[in-house]
């Protein structure tokens, strides 16, 4: 996972790269709180155009970052979700919480 951190927009965001599943959401979940405590970003987006697997785990991993960002009073969306992501997260209903942004460019 990559993570870029933009100043003035106080703005964080996380290209995920990896599967999301048991083995990795440990992983991204520390490196996630990890940058969201250091910057305290006023806005965190995770981009998941790279991802082309996710399961259950990815999902409690999400509602985790997103609760986390509420508390240090950040504004979380997902961007970029391919079909199979988008899938599971309009199952799971996660949409209702989490807005998604369309098309975020990450550079």
């Amino acid at each position: 996972m990559d993570s870029k951190f933009y100043e003035e927009d106080k703005l964080l965001i996380f290209k995920i790269t990896d599967e999301i599943d048991d083995c990795s959401v440990q992983r991204i979940r520390r490196k996630a709180d990890y940058e969201m405590e250091r910057y305290m970003p006023k806005k965190v987006v995770f981009d998941f155009s790279c991802v082309t697997f996710m399961d259950s785990a990815g999902i409690g991993m999400i509602i985790g970052r997103y609760k986390f960002a509420n508390m240090i009073g950040a504004r979380l969306e997902v961007s970029n979700l391919t079909q199979s992501v988008k899938k599971i997260f309009e199952m799971s209903g996660i949409l209702k919480l989490i807005p998604v942004t369309q098309d975020l460019q990450v550079s």
